[in-house]
């Protein structure tokens, strides 16, 4: 990954150059950024220049494959069809595969990439062994080895433990880059043990011209799709693919059924319905659903408060109208939304029963929805 093909964070960039030039590498860096922001293409265009400098074609095709020996990998992974007790290792060609695509992706499109979307992916203590092994090894080359560990807050208890020591005293020449989009869900020993990395979102600049210039976008569409993005680069280019929006379609069913059951209790059935067909979903694709939810909740309230330059959402969905939806998102009740949704993906990220979760959420959103503002 070149530096120029990283999408814009042209602050990040030259302060990460500056840091190798420098010499003031710190052995275990924290990546974190919001989902679509480019953390994993600035963590692989720095262990780039920190394994080959500047000047090394051949060290350069190494990495650019993501085959140079001391790069190493790791990332969150379910069974498979084809590999039934995995590591990363094990699965690295479907990584490389993943990263040359969808570089910009998340866990979920990781998870569909190997064919087990239903399945959830974590980094297990199998895992942080076989991080610890791989270090313990001399780089192949004699200069830095570097792990490279994606979505790190997907590391199970077990597994963050096991990798604390090795973290805080690595061997020599050996660099930690950890990158992640929730940094509040790692353990804080291993936070206290890093240099954070704080990549902020992309500026809809950028995400317009990336759209024109790679996509051959046409300037107005680019500058839509840009502003509903909100800096992530991954639900710029889903929209753009997304013609069905099916998210719209399954927030607006719901909202309905569960402002009309509380008048209609037969409407309860097809929350049922509605409840089921979302728990039949993979569990990283419902928790995307449900902070899709919440965001939406967010610009009714900002609707109906009157901040209308701030809503950026379009719902695509036959018959939906902000004025006729905001009106009943108010202060006296979007707390109590929000907390639930949480709750609910908390839950379901937690092998939860979804069924009853998501129908329990549609219960208690019927009554929200009917409450008063004070």
């Amino acid at each position: 990954m070149l530096w120029e093909n990283v999408i814009g964070q042209q602050e990040i960039k030259n302060k990460l150059q500056q840091s190798i030039k420098d010499s003031r590498i710190s052995h275990a860096q924290l990546f974190s950024g919001p989902e679509g922001s480019g953390t994993l293409a600035l963590a692989i265009a720095y262990a780039r220049e920190v394994l080959c400098g500047l000047n090394n074609p051949q060290c350069h095709l190494k990495i650019d494959k993501l085959q140079h020996p001391d790069l190493h990998f790791s990332f969150p992974y379910s069974a498979t069809e084809s590999v039934k007790k995995p590591l990363a290792k094990y699965l690295l060609n479907d990584w490389r595969s993943f990263v040359n695509e969808n570089i910009y992706g998340n866990l979920t499109d990781w998870m569909s990439h190997l064919g087990i979307e239903k399945k959830q992916g974590v980094i297990p203590v199998d895992e942080a062994d076989e991080i610890v092994k791989t270090l313990a090894l001399n780089s192949y080359e004699g200069g830095y080895k570097v792990m490279i560990i994606w979505q790190a807050e997907e590391m199970t208890m077990a597994a963050a433990n096991k990798l604390l020591k090795i973290i805080e005293e690595p061997p020599q020449k050996t660099l930690f880059l950890l990158v992640t989009e929730r940094e509040d869900l790692i353990l804080q020993t291993i936070i206290s043990r890093c240099q954070l990395v704080k990549i902020p979102r992309l500026s809809q600049t950028d995400i317009k011209d990336y759209l024109i210039e790679k996509k051959n976008i046409n300037q107005e569409k680019a500058q839509h799709l840009a502003f509903l993005s909100q800096g992530n680069l991954r639900e710029a280019l889903h929209q753009l693919n997304d013609d069905e929006h099916l998210f719209d379609k399954y927030f607006v069913t719901w909202v309905r059924k569960a402002f009309m059951a509380a008048k209609t209790p037969t409407v309860l059935k097809d929350l049922i319905d509605w409840s089921n067909q979302i728990s039949s979903w993979p569990r990283n694709k419902q928790k995307d659903f449900l902070n899709y939810c919440s965001e939406i909740f967010r610009q009714a309230l900002l609707k109906t408060y009157q901040s209308n330059d701030l809503v950026f959402l379009q719902i695509n969905a036959e018959g939906f109208k902000w004025q006729g939806f905001a009106p009943f998102i108010h202060g006296a009740n979007i707390e109590d939304i929000l907390n639930e949704i949480n709750q609910a993906s908390y839950h379901i990220e937690r092998n939860g029963n979804s069924k009853i979760i998501l129908l329990d959420l549609s219960i208690k959103l019927t009554r929200y929805l009917h409450r008063k503002t004070a």
